[in-house]
């Protein structure tokens, strides 16, 4: 039997970053490109035209959330520098697999902590200002999936009157495989001290002692730990089978009727922990999953933030992920001029700004290699004082 196509994360080195304008090498001129790209009137080109929305729409990935703390896990060459060897769950295997769910939450339930904490940072909060300044439509956000970690949701936190599409779910909550049941990670978590005890404890030194202050891998290492890309936390030799997570509520409480037409079965163990002899009640984490395909209406809706504004800018991310390097490919197709700003490099950057134009100063596209914690709020700033200065 063929095996289902599955399209996984790019993770082939990338070449170093086109920066365009040449100017755009240093902070001031990163600045002053993007001054320009974002205030630029709409192209010309635009098949179809943006009708009277003439802004632009961010789409932003795991970068942009670095200096919240958490680790960015690609280098600048666009490969894993976290644990090269790591094969992610896929949809499949974690709703078919008991022992593959222990696993999963034992090492998500010790890395929560400091996703937790993280707070929004610089850029989150200079992407409100350029939103209140008029110069954003929309925020699309892949920093929820199972390789990024925007666990809770800087953007809508950071700039709640922004409109912010999560493309890849958000780690704040669950979701039931069988009834749809939402629920907070907040409210898992305790479940799962309250089951699993001595991992609990377990957590509780590991906090006591700092061995979870820093995401560096080094220094976890040292400590016996292991940090995986999809921010939960390893530890070599750990009796994962022993682990045990609850029942949805609203399955156990009223079990649902299958796919098939038959009556589930959700039933408990003799400490509360989900049992493997329910056929419902399986709470998985409401991001997508790899193999597991994004909602129909959240792709339409993010093909529509691309058809209705006039530029897209690229912020944090290296396009690993199909689903976000199809939204610009989608961009590039309707001749939206495309703005990055990522450290390293980008899948298919090389195709972004090939122009005929000998002159370009930063209106027709922009490509800066800086920190976005860093330059949006300079950009901001600069817009401000541009639009004073008028």
């Amino acid at each position: 039997m063929q095996k289902p196509f599955m399209r996984i994360p790019y993770t082939g080195p990338l070449p170093p970053p086109i920066i365009v304008p040449r100017n755009a090498n240093t902070p001031t001129g990163a600045v002053c490109a993007l001054t320009k790209f974002l205030s630029a009137p709409p192209s010309p080109r635009l098949s179809p035209p943006p009708g009277t929305n003439a802004r632009t729409v961010l789409l932003t990935g795991a970068g942009v959330s670095v200096a919240s703390g958490l680790a960015d896990y690609r280098g600048t060459a666009g490969t894993y520098t976290l644990n090269k060897t790591y094969r992610p769950i896929y949809y499949n295997e974690f709703i078919s697999n008991h022992e593959a769910r222990k696993r999963y939450w034992a090492r998500s339930f010790l890395g929560w902590t400091n996703l937790h904490k993280a707070r929004p940072n610089d850029a989150h909060l200079a992407i409100r200002e350029l939103g209140e300044q008029g110069f954003i439509s929309k925020v699309i956000t892949q920093t929820s999936n199972e390789f990024m970690t925007d666990v809770d949701s800087f953007h809508p936190i950071a700039h709640p009157d922004l409109p912010t599409l999560e493309l890849h779910g958000y780690l704040r909550s669950l979701v039931c495989v069988q009834c749809g049941n939402h629920l907070p990670r907040e409210d898992f978590q305790k479940s799962l001290s309250t089951l699993n005890p001595q991992w609990a404890a377990f957590l509780a030194e590991m906090l006591e002692t700092g061995a979870l202050d820093s995401e560096h891998p080094d220094e976890r290492r040292k400590k016996g730990l292991k940090s995986n890309p999809d921010g939960d936390v390893d530890v070599p030799g750990a009796p994962y089978t022993t682990f045990r997570y609850p029942a949805c509520p609203t399955c156990l409480a009223s079990p649902p009727t299958l796919s098939d037409g038959s009556q589930s079965i959700v039933t408990l163990d003799a400490d509360g922990a989900w049992s493997p002899k329910s056929t419902a009640g399986v709470l998985k984490p409401a991001v997508v999953m790899f193999g597991e395909s994004i909602a129909a209406e959240v792709k339409v809706a993010a093909e529509e933030a691309i058809d209705n504004a006039s530029r897209i800018l690229v912020i944090g991310s290296s396009l690993a992920t199909y689903s976000a390097w199809r939204l610009v490919k989608r961009a590039k197709e309707r001749s939206m001029p495309i703005g990055v700003l990522n450290l390293g490099g980008v899948r298919g950057e090389d195709s972004f700004y090939v122009q005929s134009e000998t002159e370009n100063d930063g209106s027709l596209g922009v490509r800066c290699s800086e920190r976005a914690d860093k330059i949006l709020p300079l950009l901001a700033r600069n817009l401000e004082l541009t639009a004073t200065a008028v």
